[in-house]
């Protein structure tokens, strides 16, 4: 078999979903970015009590990104078949879901900002400026949940592009919120981190109001109406509960892995987690990229299983891992060349520096076994079916190998590049079981109503 395959179409299916992923994510990160450096002018208190603040959202990012994964799974092999009518149900069972999780993560954010900051980190003005931060930003998340849902309902048809241009207005407005609302300009009053959350807020309003709106009303495709929130097929929630599960519990870990992170790092000075969020930015950069190509990946395998393409799945994968490996080297190549300059971008304190460029060393590194383990992991494996190996795997992973290492690191009295890296050790050694879980092919399975209890091809 090629270790690069042939067809053609595959190459310009991926490309086309891709690139519009991709500068999806880039924009996002750059809203997130822009806040980041802006708030960089007001010092390290500042930087680190967004960062923080900032965790609650990772932490609800990764439910969502757990039911997007559901909704992507499924809706994409049903697409596979031209099943709109089972993928306009899938949509509504995940509407469900994410409005449930965004209304408690906003309860949870509004009423209790400064215990939530008192979690990770005991420096008095970092929770000050996180729970001034938080209190605002907690009214985003809500909007957030149905925005993110909206957007992978597009992307499960191959629809990419609508999401790209939401977040191309959601940039605009926000960045140019941040410059009046942070600093004062035109009027308006300095809000520091204020400023930032309110800036936020008006934003995801926006997007979430193009997002709705074109899904109910201009979408040729799926043709979502009000009606299909309203019902529920028993079949596919019992679908999407038992595929879904799988995926949202692996986020749930990585919500706790993010978590436990933040509080590790927390234990030390500010300039340390300053130096986190300077380093976590300059990551989230260079895996925007990677995710778009995986996401694409991930639509093109639902697709192919979906429609019992087995043979051609297997030539895609082949040539998947060579993309992903590449990608990861060249990813490595330019984290370690940004380092200097993109740290420059920020006012930060010396200590500050020093451990960013620690930081980023170490990322260097680990980021070429993020696009490649990642990257296959979820757009093969998990999109091809084998749902609940990628979730035990993570599992096994941060609960037996990050966090202790990392404990115990610290405990050793290790400096906090030391630490840093064990949180990020997972990278690199779960590449080896990708290698071999991927070139085994057991993880093409059919989980559309058809074929409930799952095909699985014989590798």
């Amino acid at each position: 078999m090629a270790v690069m395959t042939k067809d053609k179409s595959f190459y310009k299916t991926l490309i086309t979903l891709a690139i519009p992923i991709s500068l999806q994510n880039l924009i996002t990160y750059g809203v997130n970015f822009a806040d980041n450096v802006m708030i960089g002018s007001l010092g390290d208190n500042a930087i680190s009590g967004v960062y923080v603040g900032g965790q609650l959202q990772q932490v609800l990012q990764m439910f969502v990104a757990g039911i997007e994964g559901a909704i992507l799974i499924l809706a994409a092999q049903y697409w596979g078949k031209k099943d709109t009518d089972s993928i306009r149900k899938v949509v509504s069972v995940g509407v469900k879901f994410a409005l449930v999780v965004g209304i408690l993560t906003t309860l949870c954010a509004a009423l209790f900002p400064a215990q939530i900051i008192g979690l990770f980190t005991g420096e008095a003005g970092v929770i000050q400026e996180g729970a001034a931060y938080l209190q605002i930003v907690a009214f985003t998340y809500l909007f957030f949940c149905v925005t993110q849902v909206m957007i992978a309902s597009m992307r499960s048809v191959e629809t990419a592009k609508i999401g790209l241009y939401i977040s191309m207005m959601a940039f605009v407005v926000n960045v140019g919120l941040n410059w009046v609302l942070i600093f004062g300009h035109l009027g308006f009053p300095a809000l520091g981190v204020r400023g930032a959350a309110l800036a936020t807020l008006i934003a995801r309003i926006l997007e979430t109001t193009v997002a709705v709106v074109y899904v109910f009303v201009i979408d040729p495709k799926l043709r979502f109406g009000v009606r299909d929130l309203l019902r529920t097929d028993r079949q596919l929630l019992k679908d999407f509960i038992r595929y879904g599960l799988p995926i949202i519990g692996g986020q749930v870990v990585w919500a706790v892995n993010s978590l436990a992170n933040t509080k590790i790092l927390g234990c030390y000075s500010a300039g340390v987690i300053a130096a986190a969020s300077i380093t976590g930015m300059l990551h989230n950069l260079i895996y925007v990229w990677m995710n778009g190509l995986s996401s694409a990946v991930g639509i093109i395998t639902g697709k192919t299983v979906g429609a019992g393409l087995y043979e051609k799945m297997k030539e895609y994968s082949k040539t998947v891992q060579m993309i992903f490996l590449f990608v990861g080297l060249i990813s490595g190549a330019v984290v370690f060349l940004l380092r200097d300059g993109f740290i420059g971008l920020y006012d930060a304190s010396p200590e500050a520096i020093q451990y960013s460029r620690q930081f980023i060393n170490v990322i260097s590194v680990t980021i070429i076994g993020t696009c490649y383990q990642a990257a296959c992991l979820f757009g093969l494996v998990k999109s091809g079916g084998d749902i609940s190996f990628v979730f035990k795997n993570d599992t096994i992973f941060v609960f037996l190998v990050v966090i202790p290492s990392s404990l115990i690191a610290m405990w050793l009295g290790a400096p906090p590049w030391v630490v840093f890296a064990c949180l990020k050790c997972d990278q690199i050694l779960k590449c080896f079981v990708a290698i071999v879980k991927i070139n085994r092919y057991n993880w093409m399975k059919n989980l559309t109503r058809d074929n409930r209890e799952g095909l699985t091809a014989d590798g």
